[in-house]
């Protein structure tokens, strides 16, 4: 059996979490039709942040979409919330199977 493919650009924002509501809204705005959110934590360039207290919380939002929303997407992050707030950002190449949900 072979399955229908269609690929699809994976966005991962790995951020604060004070800036949670403000990203979630900017990706809907942006053409995303979903997401997945989770909290996280980790290390990196010398700083640990553990989560450990509110405003040390570290979010990862996960967006399949289109390369073109990805790309406005991450433009958008990057221009407006990178200069201020601990913004990580990468892509990959995914293939999913229903593309109509993405």
């Amino acid at each position: 059996m072979t399955l229908a493919k269609y690929p699809k650009t994976l966005l991962v924002i790995v951020a604060e979490a004070a800036i949670e509501k403000k990203l979630v809204r900017d990706v809907r705005e942006r053409g995303a039709q979903g997401w997945t959110l989770t909290e996280v934590s980790g290390a990196g360039r010398g700083s640990v942040r553990e989560g450990a207290w509110e405003a040390d919380r570290t979010i990862e939002l996960k967006v399949i979409c289109d390369e073109a929303v990805a790309d406005a997407i991450a433009a958008h992050v990057l221009a407006t919330y990178a200069p201020h707030y601990s913004v990580a950002m990468y892509f990959s190449a995914v293939a999913v199977l229903r593309p109509e949900r993405f």
